[in-house]
């Protein structure tokens, strides 16, 4: 008990010195599981990467800045860093941590370590939630090693903006939640007229506040909340997103039976386009800022790929 007592006691040591507060036209393409490592002088590019029963997001500017939201699981931690490298990412200007849980934050490890890193967001877990997985604390330990901060999510900051381009935190908006899935970061990007909003694993708790909040959370492309679960994605979260095409970020045949067919049926009753990691590989749109492009079947960055 003693050794388990420091463990925890640790842990929250670490933590708490570390944080500081700080209408479109579509068209569709298919590659056969390629990569796509231009980066265009006047399109953003959002990646959702297959990273199996995972999440991760890579966002490319225009003018430089690369964002990563998640980083999947451990064991496809080499894949995802080379895929990188392959699109030719040398720094990561913005990492989000969307909250603890392995298959979004196990291969964040591998990631600070093999790229240069600007700043590092990540949820305050209320203190008897901390985890104590081997994943969260080498995170933080990888974190503190090459001398970094984290910096607190607080939902309603813009924590990147450019002329044509802005990253809003929409949640979380409480500070203690029985289920980690609602510390989830979400975040939402605006590129000229068109919207991208990232949800990690938030529920129908969080959903709820962001809309109590009065965020405008309308976007062309929504990734779902908890890979397609039905715990996440309300009626009234939908029509308030509103989005023409919705992504979910599953693994085949995964044990979760994600994504729920309760939530797919919701989309397809609401006309939205549908797209699945599991189905379509790593999903690519592209934004002049007007329009958008989808490009799908592009490498998949997952061991078990």
């Amino acid at each position: 008990m003693k050794k388990i007592y420091y463990i925890i006691l640790s842990v929250l040591i670490t933590i708490l010195g570390m944080f500081i507060l700080t209408g479109c036209n579509i068209s569709i393409d298919s590659s056969d599981n390629t990569t796509n490592s231009s980066v265009s002088l006047d399109k953003a590019q959002i990646y959702y990467l297959d990273v199996g029963q995972g999440d991760s997001e890579l966002i490319r500017l225009p003018t430089g800045e690369n964002i990563l939201i998640d980083a999947g699981l451990k064991s496809g931690s080499d894949q995802l860093t080379a895929y990188l490298k392959e699109l030719g990412v040398d720094k990561i200007d913005i990492l989000i941590a969307t909250h603890p849980h392995a298959d979004h934050i196990g291969g964040m490890e591998k990631v600070i370590e093999n790229f240069e890193i600007g700043e590092i967001y990540m949820p305050k877990i209320a203190d008897d939630q901390i985890p104590t997985t081997a994943t969260y604390t080498k995170l933080l330990e990888t974190i503190q090693a090459k001398g970094m901060k984290i910096n607190q999510a607080k939902a309603g900051t813009t924590i990147f903006s450019n002329d044509n381009a802005a990253l809003e935190i929409l949640a979380p908006n409480n500070t203690e939640y029985k289920d980690l899935n609602n510390y989830s970061i979400v975040t939402k990007l605006t590129y000229g007229n068109n919207r991208f909003l990232f949800t990690g694993d938030a529920e129908k708790e969080s959903e709820n506040e962001m809309l109590s909040k009065g965020y405008d959370l309308s976007c062309d492309i929504l990734k779902l909340g908890h890979h397609g679960s039905s715990t996440s994605t309300t009626n009234q979260f939908l029509t308030a997103a509103s989005p023409s095409a919705a992504i979910i970020s599953c693994g085949k045949d995964n044990d979760y039976g994600h994504p729920h067919q309760e939530t797919i049926d919701k989309i397809n009753s609401s006309h939205i386009t549908v797209y699945r990691t599991d189905l379509d590989g790593t999903i690519l749109a592209e934004t002049d800022g007007t329009t958008y492009t989808i490009t799908t079947n592009l490498k998949s960055v997952s061991k078990s790929s």
